[in-house]
């Protein structure tokens, strides 16, 4: 298996666990389960609030879903073209993290609406991580195919 096809299975295998978490522990602190935001406890207590908020965490899970899919499909049927594009492709919309959510959630933490401290920065060092390992794989993969 390529470097980009195992990097891409770590990546689903993650995302698996945050789906399970998301479909059937959704208010847990752990992975993206929504238990972290102080809000989704207040939803919960309004059933219009509660019905929209289930709602839209299993529309994340589900949109999870479609791209693990999707990933599987590429690692067995994707020509080398695909695979590198499909990292290319993740690298930056995994980055939109940092224009979009990170300033909300470290708008969240700031106005102590989060149950755990701190959670931005550790989300924040995970998503760059998550970048940078696409990144090193994406490098090391085209610096074997350019040498053959």
């Amino acid at each position: 298996m390529d470097t980009l096809s195992i990097v891409m299975s770590l990546f689903i295998a993650l995302e698996c666990l945050n789906v399970i978490l998301l479909y059937m522990v959704p208010g847990s602190t752990r992975g993206n389960a929504v238990g972290v935001f102080k809000a989704y406890a207040k939803a919960k207590a309004d059933p219009e609030l509660s019905i929209l908020v289930d709602y839209l965490v299993n529309w994340v899970a589900g949109t999870k879903l479609i791209f693990i899919v999707l990933l599987i499909g590429i690692i067995i049927t994707g020509s080398p073209a695909t695979k590198v594009f499909s990292v290319i492709a993740l690298i930056f919309s995994i980055a939109t993290f940092f224009s979009r959510l990170f300033p909300i959630i470290k708008k969240m933490e700031a106005g102590g609406g989060l149950t755990v401290n701190g959670y931005s920065r550790t989300l924040g060092i995970m998503i760059a991580g998550f970048i940078a390992v696409f990144v090193v794989a994406l490098v090391v993969y085209l610096i074997g195919y350019f040498r053959v």
